[in-house]
């Protein structure tokens, strides 16, 4: 697999994330304030790990090797899917609504398929190269 392919789908996987990261770390009270509405507390801590996570997971996934970057994936995955299911419970709703959420929630499992597919690749390249 060429190497600049596989960085510029790693990049495409963690747009989203470095985007909501930064824009969280300039407006500290805006982040707060999401975290507050989804009902989260205290919701000052859960933005600062929400920064930590979208913004330290995205520099493993981008500029790691091996087992780091394989680390990073899983925390954006494992991420993505408590985000997906607070901020898309599908389930509790109906008509138009809950056809938009339940779209995001799949949308949100293909990226959870994604950074577990570049936890693999990272894992098996680490693997080879003390290995093999």
């Amino acid at each position: 697999m060429s190497r600049a392919v596989y960085a510029l789908a790693r990049g495409g996987l963690c747009l989203a994330f470095v985007y909501s990261g930064l824009s969280k770390l300039l407006d500290f009270p805006a982040a707060i304030a999401e975290q507050q509405h989804f009902g989260l507390s205290p919701p000052a801590l859960f933005a600062a790990i929400t920064i930590a996570v979208q913004l330290g997971g995205s520099a493993l996934v981008l500029f790691g090797r091996g087992l780091g970057a394989a680390a990073g994936a899983l925390m954006l995955a494992g991420f993505t899917v408590l985000a997906t299911v607070i901020g898309h419970p599908f389930w509790t709703m109906t008509g138009l609504e809950r056809f938009h959420n339940l779209n995001a929630f799949l949308e949100h499992a293909g990226l959870v398929g994604g950074f577990t597919i570049v936890a693999l690749l990272a894992r098996s390249s680490r693997i080879r190269a003390t290995h093999g």
